[in-house]
């Protein structure tokens, strides 16, 4: 059976901390799903890696810079979103350069996995926090 849902693949980063505690952003007011807490991250533009993608939306989010090597591909989520299909690959990264600002969303937050099932978060980031509690 033929579908003609448009595939939509997007990747994001659990940046973690010494503690263990992975850095969230809160989408800002007027974007589709505004307020919720999600990982840093975005679309893959044409003729990009998943990796080059998300070292350019972590620039662009939250002015650091991330090593290609320093990327390890940990889970990723599969959800229905209006009429496409979101795939998020989501990297997980211990190494970055600079501090975390939040550049374009309305606040960051730094959050052990176990605690992330009590922040409202998008319905494809759920599924990866208990895998995410897993891997760390």
């Amino acid at each position: 059976m033929a579908n003609d849902t448009a595939l939509l693949p997007v990747v994001a980063a659990a940046l973690v901390d010494a503690d263990g505690r992975v850095l969230l952003q809160q989408r800002p007011a007027g974007k589709s799903l505004a307020g919720l807490w999600e990982f840093p991250g975005g679309k893959i533009e044409p003729g990009e890696t998943p990796e080059d993608a998300l070292i350019r939306e972590l620039e662009e989010e939250l002015a650091i810079m991330v090593p290609h090597a320093c990327l390890a591909p940990a889970v990723f989520a599969s959800a229905p979103l209006g009429d496409r299909h979101l795939l998020l690959l989501l990297f997980v990264t211990r190494k970055w350069t600079g501090v975390p600002r939040a550049l374009e969303a309305d606040a960051l937050r730094w959050v052990y996995p176990r605690d992330m099932h009590d922040l409202p978060m998008p319905p494809a980031d759920k599924p990866l926090i208990g895998l995410l509690d897993a891997l760390l």
